[in-house]
């Protein structure tokens, strides 16, 4: 059995062949090349890039049989056999017939596949971390970020290699060796060695809890908190703002911890003001989401926060802001709106009603949030004014539409009886206002999703 492989012909063949054809349409002519069937792998049939050869004698390509085997398959594809040995051997041979054919047929488009590298070993990997635990030790932090550089290079040739990285506790011994290098006096020294363990560990998590406690303790946080301040360095405030995110979803001690670090507030909305880059901005919002989760210290920070300017921030986002990013500032907003402070400034923002009955219907979460704030902001204020409720219909942003086709699409229980709620508050007002018509046409209402 044959694969056939299809290329453009080059622009200039291409005008000689119709113009000798008399054929108008030349635009789609291709060529077809067959690859040699023990070439491809028997489980993707595609041409191998790395064979290797298993214990039943089979070459497959190495990144196809490794899924095979990670999805918890015990036996070789093609002959069914229990493999008694999960080693690969790489199958120098076949790599090389594969790489001439394709300089062979290069004039087809065919690139020729690069001589793989040879992925890193378990032993290798424990190898280095008794020298970064040594180095540590010693305080020798050029060694050091020679061997997490290393790590950083191998990370980089394949997944199989971080895999391999990750299963072999590379993130415990890095997570030690920040805490050690991080609080010490000269930390302004080891800059450099500090950003690199930071830049490796954002790929490493979730982290067992030995590499949690290192990375969460007092001396560590204020070691990131330093490096997310760090005027000028980009990365190092990226990577700093990326673990954070990380560490504080997966325990509340840790973000005990850090608000009562000072100046966590100021560097956070330094980063959303001035941002680096959508992932930093997003790590951002999801650091002061943790930090304002409901409790009696976040109250104290969601009030600082709010004096900062949060509110008109958050806002700003949502107008510019992508899927993503919305989900995550409307998240913020929604605990911000839990206390009275945050509610009062955004009923200062004109632009606050029209933007949240916007996002309404761009996702799933985001309609979630949208509605829990404008709930929260109806409820809470005076009833004699009727504010957000009434300038949602004076602005006729389509607020009975968006809700009604809300509670149609489906959604929670606790957003439809916010919904309903809401949607009775509209009513109520809308008989002493003269903004909505006579009547309310759905035909022509274009669905967000």
């Amino acid at each position: 059995m044959m694969l056939a492989w299809r290329r453009r012909r080059a622009e200039a063949r291409l005008a000689r062949k119709n113009k000798l054809n008399n054929d108008d349409s030349g635009d789609n002519l291709e060529m077809e090349i067959l690859v040699p069937s023990h070439f491809r792998c028997p489980i993707t049939l595609d041409l191998m890039k790395d064979p290797v050869i298993l214990s039943t004698g089979i070459t497959y390509d190495r990144e196809s049989i490794d899924k095979w085997i990670a999805d918890g398959n015990q036996t070789c594809p093609v002959t069914n056999q229990v493999l008694l040995s999960f080693d690969q051997i790489p199958n120098h041979f076949i790599r090389k017939m594969i790489q001439d054919w394709c300089v062979e047929n290069r004039s087809y488009g065919i690139e020729r596949i690069p001589t793989p590298r040879i992925p890193v070993t378990p032993y290798e990997v424990s190898d280095i971390c008794k020298r970064i635990a040594a180095s540590s030790q010693r305080g020798d932090h050029k060694k050091c970020k020679e061997l997490v550089l290393k790590i950083k290079y191998w990370g980089k040739e394949s997944e199989r290699n971080k895999r391999c990285i990750v299963d072999n506790g590379v993130g415990c011994v890095l997570a030690a060796a920040f805490e050690s290098f991080g609080s010490s006096s000269t930390v302004e020294n080891y800059a450099d060695l500090l950003v690199e363990i930071l830049s490796v560990l954002v790929w490493m998590f979730p982290l067992g809890e030995e590499s949690r406690a290192k990375l969460g303790s007092v001396s560590s946080l204020r070691c990131m908190l330093w490096l997310l301040k760090s005027n000028g360095d980009l990365s190092a405030r990226q990577s700093a703002v990326l673990v954070l995110k990380e560490l504080l979803s997966l325990d509340q001690k840790h973000v005990n911890a850090l608000v009562e670090i000072e100046g966590v507030t100021e560097a956070l909305m330094d980063l959303i003001k001035e941002p680096i880059c959508p992932a930093s901005t997003k790590a951002s919002l999801m650091v002061i989401f943790y930090m304002i989760s409901p409790s009696a210290i976040s109250y104290k920070i969601a009030s600082t926060l709010v004096e900062m300017g949060l509110v008109s921030l958050i806002i700003e986002i949502l107008i510019d802001g992508n899927k993503s990013i919305s989900e995550k500032a409307l998240g913020v907003l929604d605990h911000v709106c839990d206390s009275r402070e945050g509610r009062e400034k955004a009923y200062e923002n004109a632009l606050i009603v029209p933007v949240l009955f916007q996002k309404i219907l761009a996702s799933e979460l985001a309609s979630k949030f949208s509605v829990s704030i404008l709930w929260k902001l109806c409820k809470n204020e005076k009833r004699e004014e009727e504010g957000v409720v009434a300038e949602a219909l004076q602005l006729k942003v389509g607020a009975f539409q968006k809700l009604l086709i809300l509670l149609q699409v489906g959604c929670d229980e606790s957003t439809k009886e916010k919904v309903t709620e809401l949607l009775k508050m509209l009513n109520l007002c809308r008989a002493k206002l003269d903004c909505i018509g006579s009547s309310m046409d759905f035909r022509y209402l274009k669905k967000s999703y």
